[in-house]
């Protein structure tokens, strides 16, 4: 095989949503009622609903832009690459980076969809929720068959309605849905409760992953004001680790030994360290800890082999080690249009790291492993010789997809006329929190 050979989907990517996503899907009092994009006298974009006043999540939307000014976040959709919030420029800036499909979080909804969660009209959240379902999957995914894996979110608020949104989403062929690894964060029972139980069965049910993405729970701290953002940054995908631990010491999974959870933007390369540690934790400690009642038996490795799966961006070290985190459960990720993205080269990052694996098992992580998971039957829309990487560059190409960087300015992190240094925690904090203060209109 070669790099052009390739066949890849991302299990990680974003969308920055477009304001007129629910035109199509409420009206009247719903349409009227639901979350409205705004623009600031000074040219921010903002979502507004029910009271809340959420800046636009361009904040991270920066791939195609100068590196220089990543840490400048721009506030506007008229700042990003058309990629980031059209569906039509998403497919071409697919293709000019070799990605045969796509799974995309929410941004406005938050990558949890805990934004309609602190709604405080529940029963109006429920019905924007649902719409935002129906947009993403008939109007984002819908619009190209077999080019997104559609993804939805849940009112985790009623478990009865989350449920049946569940269902009513298997029903439109959507088999992912996203959730936090630490649901008390958001005020929701832990994990470990008895309040879920009704969700790991219809998940089973209807052959439904679970999406614990990095930063929806046990985010990674800043260690200080002082620290170098580049601390902070280094340890995002790892956070996710402690949600990991924390999951597969659940007893839920031994009454649901199918479940699929999906740990998303996590990297792999830790994970056989902490198998290790979990088994040598479980037997020097038990005794003590009564882990065996809940445990059913199993060491929390083979708990975790059986249940879950990861994805990686650049993990050269995970992929050496593959035999001990596992073929069959590791899939690749982009995370477009992150500051992290590789757009639009990730064939060539991917390929580096990738092609002392043998042909069966770089289809395994490139493609199949999702396509398994997700029950994404991919090439019942596209034939596989379309949608390699050299196939879909050629298309691109034919299109004339530009790639020239963009510049656009933006607030610095540093203060006005301040020497170059590094960046610190607190200068993105700052910069953050003044991006959350949006103007009166």
């Amino acid at each position: 095989m070669q790099m052009n050979d390739m066949v890849i989907v991302s299990v990680d990517d974003h969308i920055t949503e477009p304001g007129n996503m629910f035109d199509n899907q409420l009206s009247g009092e719903a349409l009227a009622s639901a979350p409205k994009l705004r623009t600031s006298p000074t040219g921010k974009n903002y979502w507004e609903y029910q009271g809340q006043m959420i800046p636009s999540v361009a904040l991270n939307a920066v791939t195609g832009r100068v590196k220089e000014e990543y840490g400048y976040e721009p506030t506007a959709l008229s700042q990003l690459r058309k990629g980031c919030y059209d569906v039509h420029a998403r497919i071409e800036d697919m293709n000019i980076n070799g990605i045969a499909a796509s799974l995309n979080f929410p941004s406005m909804a938050m990558m949890d969809g805990a934004r309609f969660l602190m709604a405080p009209n529940k029963q109006l959240a429920l019905t924007h929720l649902r719409a935002y379902n129906d947009w993403h999957v008939d109007e984002w995914c819908g619009a190209y068959p077999g080019r997104f894996i559609p993804l939805g979110i849940l009112p985790f608020w009623d478990m009865a309605e989350t449920v049946k949104e569940v269902r009513r989403l298997a029903d439109k062929g959507c088999f992912a849905i996203t959730m936090s690894e630490n649901p008390t964060k958001s005020g929701l029972p832990s994990a470990h409760s008895d309040y879920w139980e009704p969700l790991w069965k219809v998940a089973c049910e209807t052959g439904t992953t679970i999406n614990l993405h990095i930063g929806t729970g046990n985010q990674s701290p800043h260690c200080s004001e002082e620290s170098p953002i580049e601390a902070w940054i280094t340890t995002m995908p790892m956070a996710v680790s402690s949600g990991a631990a924390d999951w597969m010491h659940m007893e839920a999974l031994h009454r649901h030994p199918e479940l699929k959870i999906i740990l998303s933007e996590s990297g792999i390369g830790w994970i056989p360290y902490l198998l290790e540690r979990a088994d040598y934790t479980h037997e020097q400690h038990s005794a003590w800890t009564h882990s065996k009642q809940y445990l059913n038996g199993m060491k929390p490795s083979e708990v975790f082999r059986r249940n879950f799966s990861s994805c990686f961006l650049i993990d050269a070290y995970g992929l050496q080690n593959i035999d001990k985190i596992g073929e069959d459960s590791v899939m690749f990720e982009v995370d477009y249009p992150h500051s992290d993205a590789p757009w639009p080269n990730a064939p060539e990052l991917l390929w580096d790291t990738i092609k002392h694996l043998t042909d069966e098992q770089i289809d395994k992580i490139t493609h199949r492993n999702a396509m398994r998971l997700y029950d994404f039957p991919m090439f019942d829309h596209h034939p596989r010789e379309t949608l390699n990487v050299g196939a879909l560059r050629a298309q691109a190409a034919a299109a004339g997809v530009d790639t020239t960087l963009i510049s656009s300015g933006g607030a610095s992190p540093l203060a006005p006329g301040e020497k170059p240094r590094p960046v610190l925690s607190r200068d993105i904090m700052y910069m953050f929190s003044k991006h959350e203060e949006t103007e009166e209109v």
